[in-house]
């Protein structure tokens, strides 16, 4: 079965050298410096999740490789403001084009259009120059993918995130890759999706819940499409889900977040009823 994970970073590592000749890692760095002093402060992901009701992370996604196009005319000046509007703790936005059909400058539209909650830059991050990418867009924070970097690798981009004033959702999909949560990042996310073979099974962030550090702010990713199932993580210790296809897919993704979130309160209301019995 083909790797579709070390397909898409072997791609991102030809596409960097692109990136670097058309703006060369000098000028970037120069750009982000004039960014920063003009943009100091980055709104906490970290710190909407954990006082959020909801916790939802939704998702801007175009595309998927396993399942093509979702949304391709989906508008990166409507949907993520309507996210906010109908109560998003915080956004991902796909930047990866190739494979996603996103651009970093979805984020930077997004921000155009009135979004002010925190934003992931959601890629495949191997090299130091896409976070200046990331900060220059007006990320918030940026997702690092423990199958694709060595705990160094991580730990050396980590520390340039912080650097640079974004928080890191650290993805792992294993036992062995919950060991990287020593690192110490902003959130430990737990990948319901296998991104070797894109199969997703939302048992994984249960089975690994209890391996994360009990003060991390925990967050469950891919394949939530019940609010009965986030009540239950929030259960299980985790404070954010990122939901994607299953708003994307409909008509009006923000009025299926609102519809999602209020299913979301009332089985949490129910489940504390039950417990009081």
């Amino acid at each position: 079965m083909k790797d579709v994970l070390q397909e898409i970073v072997a791609h991102k590592r030809v596409e960097l050298v692109q990136f670097k000749e058309q703006l060369p890692e000098r000028m970037i760095h120069q750009l982000v410096e004039r960014y920063v002093e003009e943009h100091p402060e980055v709104p906490s992901m970290r710190q909407s999740l954990l006082s959020s009701s909801s916790g939802i992370i939704a998702e801007f996604k175009r595309r998927s490789p396993s399942k093509g196009w979702i949304k391709e005319e989906g508008r990166a000046d409507v949907i993520p403001l309507s996210y906010q509007e109908n109560g998003a703790a915080a956004l991902s936005i796909l930047t990866d084009e190739q494979y996603f059909g996103g651009k970093d400058e979805f984020i930077s539209i997004a921000r155009r259009s009135g979004v002010t909650i925190p934003v992931l830059y959601k890629n495949f991050v191997v090299d130091e120059y896409q976070l200046f990418q990331a900060r220059l867009c007006g990320a918030s924070a940026v997702l690092l993918i423990a199958a694709d970097l060595s705990k160094k690798e991580c730990a050396d981009l980590l520390r340039l995130a912080h650097e640079l004033g974004l928080e890191v959702l650290l993805e792992m999909h294993s036992e062995a890759e919950t060991e990287y949560a020593e690192l110490k990042p902003d959130m430990c996310g737990i990948n319901n999706r296998n991104l070797g073979t894109f199969i997703t099974d939302v048992r994984n962030s249960f089975r690994l819940a209890s391996f994360l550090p009990a003060e991390a702010c925990k967050v469950s990713e891919s394949g939530i499409s019940s609010p009965h199932v986030v009540a239950d993580l929030r259960m299980a210790g985790f404070n954010g889900f990122l939901v994607g296809e299953n708003f994307m897919k409909t008509e009006d993704p923000g009025a299926a977040l609102r519809g999602f979130i209020s299913e979301i309160e009332m089985a949490i209301k129910r489940d504390i009823n039950s417990s009081n019995i």
